[in-house]
């Protein structure tokens, strides 16, 4: 007989855990629900506080409950956006630690933000054209106010993604945003090159307002590629 690896026990806060989860999942426990007391579900589980108390807090950064002190805890609803700000300590640290990594990621925006482009050209509607040529207009007011010129770009290029009508695309376009600029601030804004940004987001508009699904394609995926070229002469 071939000896293998003992099967090692679970820890009792882990069974509470899945026990909870699965309730969860299968919409016993819905969002806003409250879930049973920390007695109750002690009662429920024949397990002692320290367990449920692990179980919960690990719920708790999951973002599937929210824990207000003197209340039961609450299930929370889900979101796409909520759902990538779970990865994005461990993307930040992807980002931060292997250098080649952040080339990898840059070249996905390209292709996710030429793609998102694409789907908003298609699907804009008048009113949606009418608000991205308020965030472009922002954008160049900010000329004058350089504090806020990145948040404008961003702002800009997240009206794209909520032009698609597709809340994960939003939240991917918001987690990139937020990665980029928490670890390499300069590959979003190089001093001296804003008017040059801003020229790209007009062509990118126009594109767009024109219902030209290639021509709003090449503008982002020229904008991208040109920004990356760019950084790396302002960094020299």
């Amino acid at each position: 007989m071939t000896v293998t690896d003992p099967i090692p026990r679970r820890k009792l806060s882990q069974e509470v855990l899945d026990r909870l989860l699965s309730r969860i999942t299968s919409g016993e426990y819905a969002a806003g629900d409250q879930l049973p007391s920390e007695r109750q579900l002690m009662e429920m589980f024949q397990v002692g506080r320290p367990a449920i108390r692990e179980a919960m807090q690990t719920l708790s950064h999951m973002g599937l409950v929210s824990i207000t002190h003197g209340e039961r805890a609450r299930v929370t609803p889900i979101t796409a956006a909520k759902v990538m700000g779970q990865v994005g300590e461990s993307a930040k640290h992807f980002l931060a630690t292997a250098p080649e990594n952040l080339e990898h990621l840059k070249e996905a925006r390209v292709f996710f933000e030429v793609g998102m482009v694409r789907l908003a050209t298609e699907r804009a509607s008048d009113a949606d054209i009418a608000r991205l040529e308020r965030r472009l207009q922002e954008h160049r007011d900010a000329l004058t106010d350089l504090s806020g010129f990145l948040a404008r770009d961003m702002a800009f290029h997240r009206e794209i993604a909520a032009i698609s009508g597709n809340p994960i695309y939003a939240a991917v376009a918001q987690a990139m945003f937020d990665w980029l600029a928490v670890y390499h601030v300069s590959l979003l804004r190089a001093p001296g090159a804003e008017q040059i940004t801003i020229d790209e987001h007009e062509r990118i508009f126009n594109g767009i307002a024109k219902r030209d699904t290639e021509e709003a394609a090449a503008a982002m995926s020229d904008h991208l590629k040109r920004a990356s070229s760019l950084y790396r002469q302002f960094e020299k």
